[in-house]
């Protein structure tokens, strides 16, 4: 368990993380999305190899009341290796279609 205060806290810097991170790019204005990337070099032999990595984006929406959560994970992406390139487009593709599915309108 952890406090209203942090999770609030937490929250508060996935939103900022999602529209002025590194994936803005892809940030849907409007929906309160709330989501952090991560990229993971996977360990190969005893060192880590910059082309081998883990992308990953979690987020949900809207923040204030989360209709859905989801994570996204895609081993050794082949387009890039960087989350903000991989996953989290991907996850705002499958997001597009879950804001259609509850309804929701983005906010001004």
């Amino acid at each position: 368990m952890i406090s209203e205060k942090s999770a609030s806290e937490a929250t508060a810097m996935m939103v900022a993380a999602a529209e002025y991170g590194e994936a803005k790019w892809t940030y849907k204005k409007g929906f309160g999305v709330a989501g952090k990337t991560g990229t993971a070099q996977i360990p190969i032999e005893g060192h880590y190899d910059a082309e081998k990595t883990i992308a990953s984006f979690v987020g949900f929406a809207p923040f204030d009341n989360p209709k859905f959560i989801m994570l996204i994970t895609l081993k050794e992406p082949q387009s890039s290796p960087w989350a903000s390139e991989t996953a989290a487009p991907m996850w705002y593709s499958i997001a597009d279609d879950l804001f259609l599915y509850f309804g929701m309108q983005p906010k001004n």
